[in-house]
């Protein structure tokens, strides 16, 4: 499956805007353009696109109770596709809510809407607090089928007076099995992580600060290079 940071006319729009401020030819820019996306030039990308190999929705993958890690290194479509389950979330009528510290509530609400969902219809929380407490605190009685993402997992981590992060996770993971609720866990992937090496990351390059049990996880996805990998773990 092809995943790019962006529809393709907004790519074409990137390379005209370079090459008019770079001061280089249109087919450099789209090389360069084509590059940051993983690919080795524009018409690589184009043929690419061109057989409609194009990314498909996580959510009907996902079941209720279902704890997903989405994984890449930065700049390969992991916070696009999260906001992408928010948004086919929304438009089937679920409750909808994005935990992050990455995005102001602006910022995250002018993504959604670029990626052609509506403004307003996913709740955006900011709270410093968000940890395993908050998160339940803000979901408990929250209707079957939600859809959470919380950008990104690490930040559960950050603040010594949380518990380790494999203790969060058990709580969260026993919560969204009691609850019927779908939790996505927007990820860093180590630096050691070597670019081209037979696709897209998995579990082992996870950047988690102690130890975790992937286990906990149902289901993972990793992006890279323009594909993604999705993968059945345990709980389900």
């Amino acid at each position: 499956m092809m995943l790019l940071s962006a529809p393709i006319h907004q790519l074409k729009r990137r390379a005209k805007m370079l090459a008019r401020d770079a001061k280089i030819p249109l087919h450099e820019a789209q090389d360069r353009i084509a590059q940051a996306e993983g690919f080795r030039s524009w018409s690589l990308l184009s043929s690419r696109m061109a057989a409609n190999v194009t990314p498909e929705s996580l959510l009907p993958a996902l079941v209720e109770g279902d704890m997903i890690l989405l994984g890449a290194r930065p700049g390969h479509g992991k916070t696009m596709l999260g906001l992408k389950l928010l948004i086919d979330a929304a438009r089937e009528g679920r409750r909808t809510v994005l935990f992050t510290l990455e995005f102001t509530e602006r910022e995250a609400m002018d993504r959604i809407r670029s990626l052609g969902g509506v403004e307003h219809a996913s709740e955006i929380v900011t709270s410093e607090e968000i940890g395993a407490d908050f998160i339940i605190g803000h979901l408990t009685g929250t209707p079957k089928g939600t859809v959470c993402v919380v950008d990104y997992l690490q930040i559960l981590d950050q603040q010594r007076t949380k518990p380790a992060l494999g203790e969060q996770l058990e709580r969260l993971a026993r919560f969204a099995r009691a609850e019927a609720v779908i939790l996505a866990f927007i990820s860093q992937i180590d630096r050691s992580f070597v670019a081209g090496r037979n696709g897209p990351p998995g579990l082992k390059d996870v950047r988690f600060p102690n130890a975790v049990s992937t286990a906990l996880f149902s289901k993972a996805c990793f992006l890279h290079a323009g594909e993604m990998r999705l993968h059945a773990i345990g709980r389900h």
